[in-house]
């Protein structure tokens, strides 16, 4: 008998129309047999609602669903290296809170779990009977080394993720990552004529957790810190749409390039990164309002600079997964290592913000304070790290991964290996001059003044590299 081809459109037709005239109850047991029972939903750095299309997938997936986060005890020792300030802690613990108020409006409550995440997922597999596995997909080595070990040790599960973290979703790519460009602006040439998809709207609804699932008191463990009562961000999904629809409401999105490398105030740039590093907010919706303000108001220079700055973005997270560990390299992708030696003292001074350039300290003291760093700030902090300090450029990149409120892995420590010449920066090494940057962005010295940083100490070093003391006429002639 001779072979014939199948035409696959009109089999599927032949089965809908099969299925569809099954007695009711034989649907919903079709129906079920081919639903997951248990998943389970990993947030991460997508704490949201809004623009998830990973738990709008697991909500239409299955039976029952838990919905878990996850915080490292490396992350809450104090004593860590790695541990997070009291400004960090603050806007995560209150974006968390309000992601828990809203899966609870639709029947849910979020787990908060203080292991590390593949300890913590076996466990929940083991208690549940987990058959699949949902979430976002994100730029962060470690979390992305987690789940390749988890689906390599449990491959019976299902495993699911959706990319919602940047503005252009790595399919959308007209080229493979592996060939990503080395530079922004040859990333850029190749993306903006790429359209934007848009948000996703939040689940209506989704699954109830498992009858196992007891009652969760997360925020009583979690890890203790002040509370600053008039913090600039507060954490959340609600109130980073608000933050949202208020700097698009007062029409400041038309002069953003001119004011964007301002040193303080909460006017002069967007301030959506806090919000966008936690989750709270995709990039998809920041430009989804961009795209109706330039329809609505006004199309500039400036409201295109903020798509500019959506790309860098993007280009850092692309270039993070492209390169993976060696973003926190030494000798960055470049392979090439800086010359460099660790002075403790000078490392301590410029974290305490008491470093003879006055600017470089204001911005410490600014950081310290209260867990922000305008970009132009952090461009100087670092330029001073690398080439003043001639320190290594991770150990500056691994003080703000703990202090800034808006953390990104990419873009942290995407910035830092090219402020160090280690990195994506065609030019090399980016030195600034300090004097000449404070001169023109604070030219009435109203920031240094503000933030204390002239209160400092005008010698760098009082003992040398191995710890040994410097003699007053030699710290004279180096000075």
């Amino acid at each position: 008998m001779p072979h014939q081809e199948v035409d696959p459109k009109a089999l599927m037709e032949r089965t809908v129309t099969l299925i569809s005239t099954l007695p009711h109850h034989l649907f919903i047991s079709l129906k079920e047999a081919f639903m997951h029972k248990t998943g389970l939903f990993w947030f991460n750095t997508d704490l949201r609602m809004v623009d998830n299309p990973a738990l709008v997938q697991a909500s239409r997936e299955v039976e029952h669903l838990i919905c878990f986060y996850c915080l490292s005890p490396v992350s809450r020792e104090k004593t860590s290296p790695n541990s997070l300030s009291a400004h960090r802690l603050q806007f995560l613990q209150e974006s968390l809170t309000e992601l828990d108020s809203n899966l609870q409006q639709l029947g849910q409550k979020l787990q908060v779990i203080y292991e590390s995440a593949p300890e913590a997922i076996a466990q929940l597999i083991t208690l549940h009977d987990i058959s699949a596995i949902y979430r976002s997909s994100s730029p962060d080595y470690s979390i992305n080394e987690d789940w390749r070990l988890l689906k390599e040790r449990y491959s019976m599960i299902k495993f699911v993720q959706q990319g919602s973290s940047s503005l252009i979703s790595p399919a959308q790519l007209t080229f493979p990552l592996e060939e990503l460009p080395t530079s922004f602006t040859k990333f850029r040439r190749k993306v903006e004529s790429i359209q934007i998809n848009d948000a996703v709207a939040a689940p209506t609804s989704l699954p109830r957790p498992p009858t196992r699932i007891t009652t969760s008191q997360w925020q009583r463990n979690f890890p203790a810190f002040r509370k600053n009562p008039s913090s600039l961000f507060s954490g959340g999904e609600v109130q980073g749409t608000k933050h949202l629809c208020n700097y698009f409401g007062r029409n400041l999105a038309s002069s953003y390039k001119q004011t964007r490398n301002e040193l303080d105030g909460m006017d002069y740039s967007t301030k959506f990164s806090p919000w966008l590093a936690n989750g709270c907010l995709s990039a998809r919706t920041v430009m989804t309002a961009l795209s109706h303000y330039e329809q609505s108001v006004e199309k500039n220079e400036s409201t295109y600079w903020i798509y500019f700055e959506l790309l860098w973005r993007d280009y850092f997270h692309f270039y993070a997964l492209k390169y993976g560990v060696r973003l926190f390299s030494f000798d960055g992708i470049k392979r090439q290592k800086p010359s460099t030696s660790y002075y403790a003292e000078r490392y301590q001074k410029w974290c305490q913000g008491n470093t003879p350039y006055p600017i470089v300290n204001a911005c410490m003291n600014q950081l310290n304070s209260t867990g922000y760093l305008s970009n132009r700030g952090r461009q100087l902090v670092a330029s001073c790290f690398v080439h003043e300090l001639n320190l290594d450029w991770r150990y500056g990149a691994a003080y703000l991964e703990r202090q800034l409120i808006d953390y990104d892995v990419a873009s942290n420590w995407g910035n830092w290996q090219y402020l160090a010449g280690v990195g994506s920066d065609p030019r090399g090494h980016r030195q600034f001059d300090l004097s000449k940057q404070a001169k023109v962005y604070d030219p009435g010295n109203v920031f240094i003044k503000k933030w204390a940083g002239e209160n400092c100490s005008a010698i760098l070093d009082s003992v040398d590299a191995a710890d040994w003391p410097i003699s007053d006429s030699a710290t004279a002639e180096r000075i």
